[in-house]
Protein backbone atom coordinates (compact mmCIF):
# COMPACT_ATOMS: atom_id res chain seq x y z
CA UNK A 1 0.00 0.00 0.00
CA UNK A 2 1.33 3.26 -1.03
CA UNK A 3 0.19 6.66 0.20
CA UNK A 4 -1.19 8.82 -2.89
CA UNK A 5 -0.74 12.55 -3.33
CA UNK A 6 -3.61 14.59 -5.52
CA UNK A 7 -2.72 17.79 -6.90
CA UNK A 8 -5.98 19.28 -8.38
CA UNK A 9 -4.92 22.24 -10.18
CA UNK A 10 -5.68 23.37 -13.81
CA UNK A 11 -3.05 24.76 -15.14
CA UNK A 12 -0.14 22.84 -16.11
CA UNK A 13 3.16 24.77 -15.32
CA UNK A 14 1.63 24.99 -11.72
CA UNK A 15 1.23 21.47 -12.13
CA UNK A 16 4.35 20.78 -13.18
CA UNK A 17 6.00 23.16 -10.72
CA UNK A 18 4.12 21.52 -8.35
CA UNK A 19 5.40 18.04 -9.13
CA UNK A 20 8.75 19.34 -9.32
CA UNK A 21 9.15 20.77 -6.14
CA UNK A 22 7.59 17.59 -4.53
CA UNK A 23 10.11 15.39 -6.48
CA UNK A 24 12.11 14.24 -3.38
CA UNK A 25 8.76 12.48 -2.13
CA UNK A 26 8.31 10.66 -5.81
CA UNK A 27 9.97 7.50 -4.54
CA UNK A 28 7.97 6.52 -1.48
CA UNK A 29 4.20 8.43 -2.41
CA UNK A 30 2.46 8.01 -5.81
CA UNK A 31 1.65 11.64 -6.63
CA UNK A 32 -1.21 11.90 -8.96
CA UNK A 33 -2.56 15.06 -10.90
CA UNK A 34 -5.65 16.35 -12.00
CA UNK A 35 -7.21 19.75 -14.14
CA UNK A 36 -10.14 19.38 -13.35
CA UNK A 37 -12.99 17.46 -10.48
CA UNK A 38 -14.02 14.94 -12.94
CA UNK A 39 -10.52 13.83 -13.93
CA UNK A 40 -9.69 14.05 -9.88
CA UNK A 41 -12.75 11.87 -9.32
CA UNK A 42 -11.43 9.11 -11.63
CA UNK A 43 -7.96 9.43 -10.14
CA UNK A 44 -9.66 8.76 -6.37
CA UNK A 45 -11.46 5.62 -8.17
CA UNK A 46 -7.73 4.56 -9.19
CA UNK A 47 -6.13 5.19 -6.24
CA UNK A 48 -8.81 3.17 -3.95
CA UNK A 49 -8.59 0.14 -6.46
CA UNK A 50 -5.07 -0.01 -6.36
CA UNK A 51 -5.20 -0.86 -2.46
CA UNK A 52 -3.73 2.89 -1.75
CA UNK A 53 -4.56 5.57 0.37
CA UNK A 54 -5.76 9.46 -0.64
CA UNK A 55 -3.25 10.99 2.37
CA UNK A 56 -3.48 14.49 0.92
CA UNK A 57 -5.22 16.51 -1.69
CA UNK A 58 -3.31 20.17 -2.57
CA UNK A 59 -6.00 22.17 -4.88
CA UNK A 60 -6.44 25.06 -6.57
CA UNK A 61 -9.64 27.05 -5.80
CA UNK A 62 -10.06 28.45 -9.51
CA UNK A 63 -11.02 25.41 -11.52
CA UNK A 64 -12.93 24.67 -14.74
CA UNK A 65 -16.46 23.82 -13.54
CA UNK A 66 -16.92 22.56 -9.88
CA UNK A 67 -14.31 25.08 -7.83
CA UNK A 68 -11.81 23.14 -5.59
CA UNK A 69 -13.63 24.16 -2.32
CA UNK A 70 -16.69 22.68 -3.88
CA UNK A 71 -14.79 19.46 -4.58
CA UNK A 72 -13.12 19.32 -1.00
CA UNK A 73 -16.07 19.72 0.75
CA UNK A 74 -17.45 16.66 -1.64
CA UNK A 75 -14.27 15.26 -0.30
CA UNK A 76 -15.12 15.55 2.94
CA UNK A 77 -18.16 13.58 2.68
CA UNK A 78 -16.47 10.50 1.33
CA UNK A 79 -16.01 7.94 3.42
CA UNK A 80 -13.01 6.81 1.96
CA UNK A 81 -11.26 9.84 2.66
CA UNK A 82 -11.80 10.56 6.22
CA UNK A 83 -8.39 11.58 7.10
CA UNK A 84 -7.42 12.61 3.76
CA UNK A 85 -5.57 15.87 4.70
CA UNK A 86 -7.00 19.06 2.28
CA UNK A 87 -4.96 21.47 1.58
CA UNK A 88 -5.36 24.90 -0.47
CA UNK A 89 -3.16 26.07 -2.93
CA UNK A 90 -4.64 29.13 -4.46
CA UNK A 91 -4.24 32.79 -5.15
CA UNK A 92 -7.71 33.27 -6.02
CA UNK A 93 -9.65 31.87 -3.35
CA UNK A 94 -11.50 35.26 -1.47
CA UNK A 95 -12.39 34.99 2.26
CA UNK A 96 -16.05 33.53 2.16
CA UNK A 97 -14.59 30.53 -0.24
CA UNK A 98 -11.78 30.29 2.64
CA UNK A 99 -13.82 30.05 4.77
CA UNK A 100 -16.06 27.54 3.47
CA UNK A 101 -13.30 25.78 2.90
CA UNK A 102 -12.41 25.68 6.84
CA UNK A 103 -15.97 24.76 8.16
CA UNK A 104 -17.25 22.61 5.64
CA UNK A 105 -14.41 21.05 3.98
CA UNK A 106 -11.80 20.57 7.25
CA UNK A 107 -9.61 22.25 5.38
CA UNK A 108 -6.38 21.77 6.69
CA UNK A 109 -4.06 24.39 5.35
CA UNK A 110 -3.69 27.00 2.92
CA UNK A 111 -0.77 27.74 0.73
CA UNK A 112 -0.66 31.21 -1.66
CA UNK A 113 0.97 31.27 -4.60
CA UNK A 114 3.55 31.68 -5.16
CA UNK A 115 4.75 29.18 -2.59
CA UNK A 116 8.61 28.86 -1.08
CA UNK A 117 9.38 25.21 -2.24
CA UNK A 118 11.38 24.53 1.31
CA UNK A 119 7.92 25.24 2.87
CA UNK A 120 6.09 23.54 1.03
CA UNK A 121 8.20 20.00 0.71
CA UNK A 122 7.98 20.28 5.22
CA UNK A 123 3.94 21.14 4.61
CA UNK A 124 3.33 18.46 2.62
CA UNK A 125 5.98 15.94 4.98
CA UNK A 126 3.32 17.39 7.93
CA UNK A 127 0.27 16.68 6.49
CA UNK A 128 1.35 12.76 5.42
CA UNK A 129 2.32 12.72 9.03
CA UNK A 130 -0.74 13.84 10.32
CA UNK A 131 -2.76 11.31 7.95
CA UNK A 132 -0.70 8.04 9.13
CA UNK A 133 -1.04 9.17 13.10
CA UNK A 134 -5.39 9.83 11.81
CA UNK A 135 -5.92 7.06 9.71
CA UNK A 136 -3.78 4.79 12.39
CA UNK A 137 -1.31 3.52 9.11
CA UNK A 138 1.57 1.83 10.10
CA UNK A 139 4.15 4.72 9.88
CA UNK A 140 7.33 2.39 9.50
CA UNK A 141 6.98 1.50 5.61
CA UNK A 142 6.59 5.47 5.08
CA UNK A 143 9.20 6.76 7.48
CA UNK A 144 10.85 8.36 4.38
CA UNK A 145 8.45 11.21 3.72
CA UNK A 146 7.22 11.69 7.25
CA UNK A 147 8.27 13.76 10.33
CA UNK A 148 10.43 10.74 11.55
CA UNK A 149 10.47 11.74 14.95
CA UNK A 150 6.91 11.96 15.59
CA UNK A 151 5.68 8.84 14.01
CA UNK A 152 8.34 7.00 15.72
CA UNK A 153 7.60 8.37 19.44
CA UNK A 154 3.62 7.16 18.32
CA UNK A 155 4.98 3.37 17.64
CA UNK A 156 6.99 3.46 20.84
CA UNK A 157 3.95 4.82 22.63
CA UNK A 158 1.85 1.97 20.73
CA UNK A 159 4.57 -0.48 21.92
CA UNK A 160 4.96 -1.58 18.43
CA UNK A 161 8.44 -0.78 19.06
Amino acid sequence: MKLALLILEDERPVREALRRDLAAFARHVRIEEAEDVPTALEVIEEIDAAGDRLALVMADHRLPGTSGVDFLIGLAADDRAFATRKVLVTGQADQDDTIRAINEAGLDRYVAKPWQADALRDLVREQLTEFVLAAGVDPLPHLAVLDAERALSIVRERGDL
